[in-house]
C-alpha cells in the first residue's frame, strides 16, 4: 500500500516538475500592447486559461491548436467561480502542460493573481509573472489624458470598489480627499454616482474635472470629460455603457488638447482581416499603422497536398518546362518546401522563367532569390492568364515551343488557363495545396462592432459565409482585392468597395479614402 501511495507521488512530482503556469497580463484590449514576452508564452503554451475581457486581437495571436479554456469572467459576472479557476490551473499544470492564464490587464492591479498562486506555491507548481499594461493607465492614455502631470497633482491612486469579502466595498472617500492626486475607479458605470457623491461630500471641489472612459483602447473607445457634479448626469445621457473607467483629477482638462487615438487616419475603425493566418500579418500591420483596430479573421487555410506524386514528377522532369507561373503565395511556399524536401536547390530551375499573378506572389518568388519575368498590371488570374498566352504565343512564333507548368490550388478558377486554352498553349495545371475553410472560432468572431472587413480573394468570401451562415450579408461593408473578389461578394449582396489594384497598399488606401468620406 506504502509503496502505491508513494509511486502516486512520484508520478505526480515527474508531472510538476514539465508542466508550469504562465500568469500573463493581456494588457487592455489593444494587441499592440501585449508585451513581446506575452506574446513569446502564448506562442508555446499547451493550453490557454482566459478571461472575456481579453481582446479580440490578443486572442487572435492564440496558435491554432492550443487547448482553450475560457473562464468568462467580467465585473459582476464570474460564472466561474475564483476557487475552481484556481484549481483548473493547478489540474492542467499537473497533467504536464504547460499553461497560460490569460487575464485582461495586468495580473497584479485588482486581477486576482495572487490568489491563483496560492494554490500552484501550495502544491509546488512552478510559475511565472508575465505583467500586462494595466487599464489605469493606458486607458486614459488613449484619451488624450496623463495620469501624472506636475502642473496639476504629485501622487496617483487605483481603486476598486471590490475586495474579496465585498461586492461593494467601502472606499475611504475623506483619505482620498485629503490626499488629492489622480483617482483611477476600476468598477462599473453603475458604481459611479456613489463615487461621486461620496467625494463631495467629502469636501473634494464640485467643478473637479471628471472623466468616464467607455471601451478604452479599442476603435469605439468613447469619453465623457466633465466635472465631479455633471458626470452622472452626462454619462447617463451620452449612454456610457461597461467596461469603463471612472477618472478624477485635474488631468481630465488636458483630454481636449491632447486626444489623439480618434485622429489618426484609420482611427475610430475596427477592421476584420479574414486572410489565412500565414499570410494575414502585412495587411494587418499596414491597417493598425493606419490607427484601425485589427481583427485576424481568417475564413481559410492553405494545406499542401500529402505525398503529392504529381507535384514529385514534374519536380523530376522540371527542365522540360520554359516557363512556371504562380498564383499565389502558398503555391511558391509549397512547390520550395517540396524542392527542399527532394534536396533540389534554384539551381535545378536553371534557364525557366518565372510569371506572377501580383505583387505578394512576386515577393515570394524573389525571396527564394530568382526575379520574375512577367506580371501583369491588373492582378488578377484573368489578367495573368492572358499575359501568359500573349508571351508565349510570341516566343512559340519565334521558333520556340514554349511549356508552361502552373502549380496552385487544387480548386482553381478557369480565369488562368482560358486564356491559354484559347491560345493553344500547352501547360500543365499542377495541384500544389488544398484551401480548407475554417470553422467558427469562439474567441474571435465578426460582430456588428466590426466596421468592414477585408477579403483577399474569393476563397475567403465563401469562407466567410460558410462561417457565418446566418448573419444579414448586405450590413457587411466589403473591401475588395479585386473585381473577382467582389464578383463574389455581390453573390451575397454586401456593400463593395473595389480596390484600385490588387495590393495590400491599395487595400489601405481605398479604405482611407472611404474614412476621409466620413470625415469630410
Amino acid at each position: 500500500m506504502q509503496k502505491e501511495i508513494n509511486r502516486q507521488h512520484t508520478k505526480e512530482n515527474e508531472s510538476v516538475k514539465s508542466g508550469k503556469v504562465w500568469l500573463v497580463g493581456a494588457g487592455p484590449s489593444d494587441a499592440g500592447l501585449f508585451t513581446l514576452r506575452g506574446k513569446a508564452v502564448l506562442e508555446q503554451a499547451d493550453v490557454v486559461v482566459y478571461d472575456k475581457l481579453v481582446g479580440q486581437g490578443v486572442l487572435g495571436l492564440i496558435p491554432s491548436g492550443t487547448e482553450l479554456i475560457p473562464v468568462g469572467k467580467v465585473s459582476g459576472y464570474h460564472p466561474i467561480p475564483q476557487h475552481q479557476i484556481n484549481e483548473i490551473l493547478l489540474e492542467e499544470a499537473l497533467k504536464g502542460k504547460k499553461v497560460v492564464r490569460l487575464k485582461g490587464g495586468d495580473p497584479f492591479v485588482f486581477g486576482r493573481g495572487g490568489e491563483e498562486l496560492e494554490l500552484l506555491c501550495e502544491r509546488g507548481v512552478p510559475f511565472e509573472i508575465v505583467p500586462g499594461i494595466t487599464s489605469a493607465i493606458s486607458v486614459p492614455a488613449y484619451n488624450g489624458i496623463p495620469v501624472t502631470h506636475r502642473d496639476f497633482c504629485s501622487s496617483l491612486h487605483i481603486i476598486t470598489g471590490h475586495t474579496k469579502k465585498s461586492e461593494e466595498a467601502e472606499v475611504d472617500y475623506e483619505a482620498l480627499v485629503k490626499v488629492g492626486g489622480t483617482m483611477i475607479f476600476l468598477m462599473g458605470v453603475s458604481a459611479m454616482p456613489k463615487i461621486c457623491k461620496g467625494l463631495l461630500e467629502a469636501g473634494m471641489r464640485k467643478d473637479m474635472p471628471a472623466a468616464i472612459l467607455e471601451r478604452g483602447t479599442t476603435a469605439h473607445q468613447r469619453r465623457v470629460v466633465s466635472d465631479l457634479t455633471n458626470l452622472p448626469r452626462d454619462a447617463e445621457k451620452a449612454g456610457i455603457q461597461t467596461p469603463a473607467i471612472i477618472v478624477v483629477g485635474e488631468v481630465c482638462s488636458l483630454a481636449d488638447q491632447f486626444h489623439w487615438a480618434e485622429d489618426r487616419p484609420l482611427g475610430g475603425l475596427k477592421i476584420a482581416v479574414t486572410r489565412p493566418r500565414d499570410r494575414n500579418s502585412t495587411l494587418a500591420s499596414m491597417l493598425s499603422d493606419q490607427g484601425a483596430e485589427v481583427v485576424l479573421l481568417p475564413t481559410i487555410e492553405t494545406e499542401a497536398i500529402l505525398e503529392n506524386t504529381g507535384l514529385r514528377e514534374n519536380l523530376k522532369e522540371i527542365q522540360k518546362y520554359q516557363w512556371i507561373a504562380f498564383t499565389s503565395p502558398a503555391g511558391v511556399k509549397v512547390f520550395y518546401d517540396e524542392m527542399q524536401k527532394m534536396r533540389m536547390d534554384i539551381r535545378s530551375l536553371n534557364g525557366l522563367k518565372f510569371a506572377a499573378i501580383g505583387t505578394g506572389t512576386k515577393k515570394a518568388i524573389e525571396e527564394k532569390g530568382i526575379f520574375v519575368d512577367l506580371m501583369p498590371d491588373v492582378y488578377s488570374g484573368e489578367a495573368l492568364g492572358h499575359a501568359l498566352a500573349e508571351r508565349l504565343k510570341k516566343e512559340e512564333k519565334e521558333g520556340d515551343r514554349p511549356f508552361l507548368l502552373l502549380p496552385r490550388a487544387k480548386i482553381g478558377t478557369q480565369e488562368v488557363t482560358r486564356p491559354l486554352d484559347e491560345a493553344g498553349i500547352s501547360y500543365v495545371d499542377l495541384p500544389v495545396y488544398e484551401t480548407i475553410d475554417l470553422e467558427p472560432n469562439d474567441m474571435v468572431f465578426y460582430d456588428e462592432t466590426v466596421d468592414y472587413v477585408a477579403f483577399t480573394s474569393a476563397s475567403t468570401v465563401r469562407g466567410f459565409t460558410k462561417m457565418y451562415p446566418n448573419i444579414d450579408y448586405s450590413k457587411i461593408e466589403a473591401v475588395c482585392i479585386g473585381e473577382q473578389t467582389a464578383a463574389q461578394a455581390r453573390v451575397f449582396d454586401m456593400k463593395i468597395s473595389i480596390a484600385e489594384r490588387a495590393t495590400m497598399e491599395s487595400m489601405v488606401d481605398c479604405l482611407l479614402y472611404k474614412k476621409e468620406g466620413e470625415r469630410a
